[in-house]
């Protein structure tokens, strides 16, 4: 235990080193990479719970799942923690034999009790990102017997229906699919609560990195983890500064105070191209930029209300200034990629269209609302673009800021109005997202699934049904259309405005390479790193 303090009392050092003052054109240690970004959205580090953008980043890092995908043809699915599995006639259960001689960080050896033991914990914790299990029929009740061990290196997963094989691989590349060493977390259980107070904060995984600190809107650091099965990562530590100014990132990028600034804004991008110390990346997301409209609010629940504020949003606008080359329209709930994505863009900034449709509600006048925004340079000045077109046909919108961690609060519980949102896929199938925007199995306060329909209040069971449909399909052309058809009365109807698809654009010294922009955020990889 001693070592390990060490060893955790070196890596704080380094990182207090890295956050103090350093003069123009420092370096960062040659066997450490620091990025900023705005971490305020870090809730928990379990993977049982977490479901923000940057805890999915860290923890894809520092965890392994059951299975992988290439990040550059999703398609191509792979085994990481499972070696293969096998699939039975009726297509209800999978069998996964895990790897051998895989080891957690901890040295305790990988085996099947650790995979059953993390789906079982998953759902009788029941977190906000348990629904991406349970949709194959599993409850606290029968999943002991439902995902069960077999053997030492062989478990089965049986569902309550057959499931498209790849729908039930994509779910398990998710965080809630990233395993836990078992042996650790039960060392750490107090009153039946599965380690999860422990874990919250803490770390039992077998990735490229462990996570050695994380202080909330401060920083995070991990290691190098001796006990990786795969290629050792060439940097012995990695450390996120809590930066949200975008501003402050291209400072500290420009003096060599940090390698990679992750917020980076328009302006700061143009400004940083003809810096030929720093070089530009992008990538393509699955991340939608979007407002949920609270039906509990009795003005948002009116449909002519909803389909108003459609028209009143300045897409092209925020495409082309607020968000230059760091997004494209885009207003269906599916991303560009996806099988049956919908590109059609109907909606415009179109003032008296807005205008008529919230006479026809009864609100000629206009009405006021309010909408929490994360209280990010980009959030902030999307916000303000909204507030000023909603303005122009009477909506009179009062932006609350707040951090991550405050808005999120507030959304999950339902007690805003308005709120400007980021969503990104789970997994690289379409049910992640209709299963999200599109199904509401239960609209009550205290209902076990609460997607964003839940969210938003928006009561859906004939198009839950649809979305139900659409997963049992086996034939991917006509799985496709019925997405597609989904999509098409989801844009109509929907007290969603969905306007943007996310375009990730980092900058970085130009002697750090090999970061890895994948489609989803626990894709972004930092393991193959080198200065």
């Amino acid at each position: 235990m001693k070592q390990v303090q060490r060893v955790i009392a070196a890596g704080l050092m380094c990182a207090a080193a890295a956050f103090a003052p350093v003069a123009a054109q420092a370096e960062t240690p040659a066997d450490t990479l620091i990025q900023a970004w705005a971490i305020d959205d870090i809730i928990t580090l379990d993977p049982a719970e977490v479901f923000e953008f940057s805890a999915s980043e860290i923890l894809g890092n520092a965890y392994q799942g059951l299975v992988g995908y290439n990040v550059e043809d999703v398609s191509e699915i792979f085994g990481v923690v499972a070696e293969k599995w096998e699939i039975s006639e009726d297509g209800k259960t999978f069998t996964f034999t895990i790897r051998p001689n895989m080891k957690f960080a901890s040295g305790n050896p990988i085996t099947a009790d650790d995979a059953v033991y993390t789906l079982q914990r998953v759902i009788k914790l029941d977190k906000s990102p348990a629904f991406i299990l349970t949709q194959f029929g599993f409850t606290a009740d029968n999943v002991d017997a439902m995902i069960r061990k077999t053997g030492d290196m062989t478990f089965e997963f049986e569902m309550d229906k057959a499931y498209a094989p790849t729908l039930v691989l994509y779910c398990l590349t998710a965080t809630v699919g990233f395993i836990v060493d078992s042996e650790l977390v039960k060392s750490h259980e107090e009153d039946g609560d599965f380690g999860y107070n422990w874990l919250k904060t803490n770390y039992a995984g077998s990735g490229p990195f462990t996570i050695r600190d994380w202080r909330a809107n401060e920083a995070v650091v991990l290691e190098r983890n001796d006990n990786y099965s795969g290629d050792a990562p060439a940097m012995a530590r990695a450390i996120y500064r809590h930066i949200p100014e975008t501003a402050t990132q291209r400072l500290l990028l420009e003096q060599g105070d940090i390698d990679i600034a992750r917020n980076v804004s328009a302006e700061e991008m143009a400004a940083m191209s003809t810096n030929a110390d720093i070089v530009i990346e992008s990538g393509v997301k699955g991340s939608i930029y979007y407002l949920g409209l609270n039906q509990k609010n009795q003005n948002l629940a009116k449909p002519e209300v909803r389909q108003a504020m459609k028209y009143l949003v300045d897409y092209a606008t925020i495409s082309d200034t607020i968000m230059k080359g760091k997004v494209v329209p885009h207003q269906a709930f599916l991303p560009r990629g996806f099988l049956g994505a919908l590109e059609d863009t109907p909606f415009a900034l179109n003032v008296d269209k807005a205008k008529d449709l919230l006479a026809e509600a009864g609100l000629a006048d206009g009405f006021t609302v309010t909408m929490d925004t994360r209280n990010t340079p980009e959030i902030t000045s999307m916000g303000q673009a909204i507030q000023q077109t909603m303005a122009l046909a009477g909506i009179n919108m009062e932006l609350i800021p707040g951090d991550g961690q405050q808005t999120l609060t507030k959304y999950r519980a339902r007690n805003h109005d308005i709120y400007i949102g980021r969503w990104g896929p789970d997994y690289q199938d379409p049910h992640t997202n209709a299963d999200t925007f599109a199904r509401n199995p239960d609209n009550s306060d205290d209902a076990a699934s609460k997607p964003l329909a839940w969210r938003n209040a928006w009561d859906i069971p004939a198009m839950t049904l649809k979305a139900d449909a659409a997963i049992l399909e086996a034939d991917a052309a006509k799985r496709a259309q019925m997405y597609i058809d989904l999509q098409t009365e989801h844009q109509q109807v929907s007290p969603f405005v969905i306007m943007f698809q996310e375009i990730e654009v980092l900058a970085r010294r130009k002697n750090v390479e090999g970061f890895i922009i994948g489609p989803s955020f626990n894709d972004n990889s930092f393991k193959a790193v080198t200065k």
